[in-house]
């Protein structure tokens, strides 16, 4: 056995949890261990494109809005769920899920060249970024001496 050890920053404030609210409180808070939050990754492929992936599951294309803002990209989505069952006491049940993103363009982004493709709940946004200029040499001229 090699001695190393796990840490877990949260096991202390789960045992306060645990004894101020009882055991009540761990399978309160059980549903909300399985609860899925969008995940972005932001990441540069061969510095010719900017990529953005969110993992968005249950969301679909008609849920999310990408645009551009004061040189940021902005992803948002919003999802309203109603079921309606006449078997059941209830009127009407509804949920809602929402997330945003807002991530600041470099300034060699092409605003002209994005595109967005959603496939099995990842969304990829891909802009393409503008080539850098390149530095310009200036020439050493043979001087006349001062002498």
């Amino acid at each position: 056995m090699n001695g190393l050890t796990r840490f877990d920053p949260f096991a202390e404030m789960r045992a306060l949890q645990k004894q101020f609210f009882g055991e009540e409180w761990d399978s309160w808070a059980t549903p909300l261990k399985s609860l899925q939050l969008a995940t972005t990754d932001v990441y540069t492929r061969d510095d010719k494109e900017l990529v953005v992936e969110s993992h968005l599951p249950n969301f679909d294309k008609k849920d999310i809005d990408i645009h551009v803002d004061n040189g940021a990209l902005v992803i948002s989505g919003e999802k309203h769920e109603k079921d309606e069952d006449k078997g059941k006491k209830y009127v009407m049940r509804e949920s809602s899920s929402s997330f945003y993103r807002r991530i600041r363009l470099p300034e060699r982004a092409d605003t002209k060249k994005i595109k967005a493709d959603m496939k099995n709940g990842v969304l990829k946004v891909t802009v393409g970024l503008k080539e850098l200029p390149q530095p310009q040499r200036i020439q050493i001229s043979e001087g006349k001496s001062d002498t």
